[in-house]
């Protein structure tokens, strides 16, 4: 999802723009010579991304930075996309929505500290390359998208790279996955002008919850929230961000 972050140090302004709809499937079918090239190509630009705009600023979780050399995040942007997979940049994926620069992604992450056996769930599904990376990590992710097509297609896609411990429905985020409370921890890829009660109440004891909040799109922060033994809410700003706004069905 959209964001513009701003590293309180002052490195780097990473931007994570809107863009318009585009196709999602190739004109034609490559020789498999081509695609051995292709992928080898790939995997190398992948290798790099990780190297310089993950390890290089500071994404310390070797089992985050490993999902991210792992996952091809080519398979998750239109075709006429594919050269830029690796680049430090957002693309676009339809709908007016994006996929997030590589960093963003290992950021949130990171900050939810993943652990083998948790069930993560994750407000924003997009193309499902955020899902696909925490997927690597933990037992279970339950991913929520407002937009009903970015839903089925990120579903069929995850599917069909076989992670098969995504799941995704199409719904309000918001209201979170009662059914399957709580959650070990919570991903949030759209700016909310608080932290959603719901979300709140199916956090697990120890969980943390990732969410971009302000009251306007200027005025964000990337926010972890802990959920204490006695139910309290510890919580921490960690980069003032800028996010879309977190949109809810019609008439909620």
């Amino acid at each position: 999802m959209s964001i513009v972050l701003r590293p309180s140090h002052g490195a780097l302004l990473i931007v994570v723009a809107l863009a318009s709809a585009c196709r999602s499937s190739p004109p034609g079918q490559a020789s498999d010579s081509d695609s051995v090239t292709q992928e080898f190509t790939y995997e190398r630009a992948r290798q790099e991304m990780v190297a310089r705009q993950i390890e290089a600023r500071g994404v310390t979780h070797e089992g985050v930075r490993r999902a991210m050399r792992d996952v091809p995040r080519h398979e998750f942007v239109p075709y006429q996309y594919g050269d830029l997979a690796y680049d430090d940049r957002p693309l676009p994926i339809g709908y007016r929505q994006t996929i997030s620069q590589p960093y963003v992604v290992a950021l949130m992450t990171e900050l939810i500290a993943p652990e083998p056996g948790d069930r993560i769930l994750e407000v924003g599904t997009g193309s499902g390359y955020q899902a696909a990376v925490v997927a690597e990590l933990v037992a279970e992710v339950y991913s929520i998208e407002l937009i009903p097509e970015l839903a089925t297609s990120a579903a069929e896609r995850l599917q069909r790279l076989g992670y098969d411990n995504v799941h995704v429905r199409a719904g309000d985020g918001y209201l979170g996955w009662p059914e399957h409370a709580p959650f070990d921890g919570i991903l949030v890829t759209a700016g909310a002008d608080h932290v959603p009660e719901p979300l709140v109440e199916q956090l697990a004891v120890g969980g943390r919850m990732v969410i971009p909040v302000g009251d306007s799109q200027a005025d964000q922060v990337l926010r972890v929230l802990e959920k204490l033994p006695d139910g309290s809410i510890d919580s921490r700003d960690v980069v003032p961000v800028r996010f879309v706004p977190l949109l809810r069905e019609p008439g909620a």
